[in-house]
């Protein structure tokens, strides 16, 4: 007689995915409402940017902006291996609220679709989706008013943390090979960023199906993409921490971005003796209000 019993395929500290494809998440969100509140730092409002997917983006400004100021733009795409993770839970709420008061910017946060109930490329394709939303207000004629009146699209940023960094490059490469109209991105930032290496990734494996989970795949391994020459940006700034098991994935991408097609500069910042996303866990620490300060000065660069 069949076993009707389940066996785990990946076994992570936060989640479980099983041989039949399901998986089981153990961390719970701690949820927080956006808030439109004028007396408050930053206001933020959640956004429906296609009813048909639900992809959402929840977008943060400053509560003190000026009619006719423009604001530096920071598209950001949080992380959580692809399967975790939501721009509504505290971490990164929060995160990003801090960020924006201490960079005086806007932010927008990408609420993409998870694995493995979405297999990946989706998560790619939401996140493209979302920018593309975002640059449709270049011309100040956008959905959303923040955007139009604030939104400064000649100072443009990509980022994320882990997988989220993997999405942010994915979508600064698609950003340089379409050439949106008005958009300048000015820069790029991969915290902790997620990529591949020579061995099969078991976790990207199952992930998504249609790749090798190699670093031939360009999505795991940018250099090897024949659009890197024209990624979007003039800057990247690579964060790392000496204790992430994907540190030398990272690093080995940073090396070869310096020595690829792409003309931009490249910058890094590892902490020593840290782990992966130390600085969103532990916030309050000195090594990672070093890295906030880092990126608010990345942010703010002449």
């Amino acid at each position: 007689m069949a076993s009707d019993s389940k066996e785990i395929a990946v076994d992570m500290q936060v989640f479980h995915i099983y041989n039949d494809g399901s998986i089981q998440r153990f961390l719970p969100i701690q949820f927080i409402p956006a808030s439109d509140d004028p007396n408050a730092a930053v206001r933020s409002k959640d956004v429906v940017i296609d009813s048909e997917t639900g992809v959402s983006v929840r977008i943060f400004m400053p509560s003190r902006c000026d009619t006719n100021q423009k604001l530096p733009l920071v598209v950001y795409i949080h992380g959580g291996a692809f399967c975790i993770g939501s721009v509504t839970g505290a971490t990164y709420h929060n995160y990003l609220t801090e960020l924006v008061e201490k960079a005086n910017i806007i932010a927008v946060s990408v609420q993409y679709r998870l694995a493995p109930e979405h297999p990946l490329p989706i998560a790619f394709d939401d996140s493209w989706a979302a920018f593309q939303w975002v640059a449709g207000h270049a011309n100040s004629n956008g959905p959303d008013p923040w955007l139009n009146e604030h939104a400064d699209f000649r100072r443009v940023f990509l980022g994320g943390d882990s997988a989220g960094g993997n999405i942010a490059n994915d979508v600064a490469v698609r950003a340089g090979d379409s050439k949106l109209h008005g958009v300048e991105v000015e820069g790029i930032f991969l915290m902790h960023p997620w990529f591949g290496g020579k061995e099969v990734d078991k976790l990207y494996q199952i992930l998504c199906p249609t790749s090798s989970a190699r670093d031939d795949d360009p999505r795991l391994n940018p250099a090897v993409d024949p659009r890197i020459g024209t990624m979007a940006g003039r800057r990247v700034m690579f964060f790392l921490a000496e204790n992430d098991p994907l540190r030398n994935r990272a690093k080995a991408y940073y090396e070869a971005l310096k020595k690829s097609d792409w003309s931009g500069e490249v910058e890094i910042m590892e902490s020593e003796g840290d782990g992966h996303c130390f600085h969103l866990f532990h916030p309050k620490t000195d090594k990672a209000v070093a890295v906030m300060d880092r990126l608010v000065a990345f942010l703010n660069a002449p």
